[in-house]
């Protein structure tokens, strides 16, 4: 394998997160006909969501570890066979607790062995220009609402939302079985190579995990994730059903979502390059102020066209500072025990993302509004940029080596 075959690894992991991500961030197109044509409330279908990244978090951490021993390859497939089989359960569902479990657990496991997993590969297979490689592979999280979710949407109004989740579940299967035999060990990733890399001024180079996740930086890096996280799930999970409120046709609601997700695509390329030239903790702190403004601004929207505009700059935001948690791992840790510290990270950034969805239909169902949802995670935003700026300063590249906390 040579150097080129990178962007292979590249191109798979943006396949996988697009599908995997995608197809679970799409129960925010099935909420509504799920709702109306079971009884179920929004906050009980949205507590699936919730128990998602929950079990995703942990399953980020648990899969990040087994990357770490036995490489990519089997969490990827795993991870390909359990959304599948996850989908296609979830549309057999007849209580909402049985669909809560069956969408939560599995779905959850599968979307957890997908984002961390290649996350952690790429910045192994990339010395040079490692932001972008990683804002690519996670660009598939942008690329998943202009095709999964509008997909999704066309299959409810064709058939019904059982059909279109069971389709989408063999879609999953279709797509990602394959894709995940593609996927290589680095050549720097043999125990040799890792070996020389250590002594030659990996900052993680002899830090155990336990002593990292000890460490200022990763629980910084942590609280800043988790904050962000919390903040923009909400706006991003009710964005489907808020449009709806305000009058715009269910297709056309899930074109804004598209938009949303189209710009993420393009702010994880713009905040990658930026970060590669200026810094990732400096792109990060910026994004994060502009995801906070963003969401404050929903509370002002009504109309289609400020709709689209918004989900423009929030999509941006958003996009583009969540590859710079793991530029900032690699950076601090060093990729021996990169899978283990992101997939912590990312676990507790899952509790951030699960809170926003069932808040957001707590407030929904209580007030049948979601001015309270915007307010708080307004707040919440401007918390993690706060957070932010507390980031200790990136190690030098030499043999200096992290202390725990």
């Amino acid at each position: 394998m040579g150097p080129s075959y990178r962007w292979v690894i590249v191109a798979v992991g943006a396949l996988m997160t697009c599908v995997g991500i995608g197809a679970m961030f799409s129960l925010a197109v099935y909420l509504e006909p799920m709702s109306a044509e079971t009884g179920w409330s929004r906050a009980g279908i949205s507590g699936a969501m919730t128990i998602d990244f929950l079990t995703m978090g942990i399953a980020g951490f648990a899969w990040g570890a087994v990357n770490d021993r036995f490489g990519t390859r089997p969490v990827v497939l795993s991870g390909a066979l359990l959304l599948g089989l996850g989908l296609l359960l979830a549309s057999r569902s007849t209580s909402l607790i049985e669909f809560q479990l069956t969408y939560g657990i599995l779905i959850g496991l599968a979307a957890g062995a997908f984002f961390a997993p290649m996350i952690a590969a790429a910045t192994v297979w990339f010395d040079n220009n490692r932001s972008l490689a990683v804002s690519l592979v996670s660009a598939g999280m942008g690329v998943a609402p202009m095709t999964i979710s509008p997909f999704a949407r066309w299959l409810i109004s064709t058939y019904d939302w059982r059909t279109a989740m069971m389709t989408v579940g063999l879609m999953a299967w279709a797509l990602l079985i394959p894709a995940a035999l593609l996927v290589r060990q680095a050549p720097e990733a043999t125990p040799s190579r890792a070996a020389a890399k250590g002594a030659a001024g990996d900052p993680g180079a002899g830090l155990s995990v336990a002593a990292a996740l000890r460490s200022p930086q990763f629980l910084v890096l942590a609280l800043t994730f988790f904050a962000c996280c919390a903040a923009h799930s909400g706006p991003i999970f009710h964005m489907v059903s808020y449009a709806m409120l305000c009058g715009i046709p269910a297709m056309t609601a899930v074109s804004i979502y598209s938009v949303e997700g189209l710009s993420g695509l393009g702010g994880r390329l713009l905040l990658g390059i930026l970060a590669d030239r200026f810094g990732a903790k400096r792109v990060l702190i910026g994004g994060l102020l502009v995801q906070a403004l963003a969401i404050g601004t929903y509370l002002y929207v009504s109309k289609l066209g400020e709709f689209y505009a918004l989900a423009i700059v929030f999509g941006t935001a958003y996009g583009g500072v969540m590859p710079l948690y793991a530029v900032l791992a690699r950076e601090y840790f060093g990729p021996r025990i990169m899978g283990t510290v992101f997939g912590a990270a990312t676990m507790v950034s899952s509790l951030g993302m699960a809170l926003g969805p069932w808040i957001g239909g707590m407030i929904f169902d209580t007030f049948h509004d979601y001015r309270g949802l915007y307010i708080g995670a307004l707040s919440v935003g401007l918390g993690a940029m706060a957070i932010a700026l507390a980031f200790p300063p990136l190690p030098p590249k030499s043999r200096e080596r992290l202390q725990p906390a």
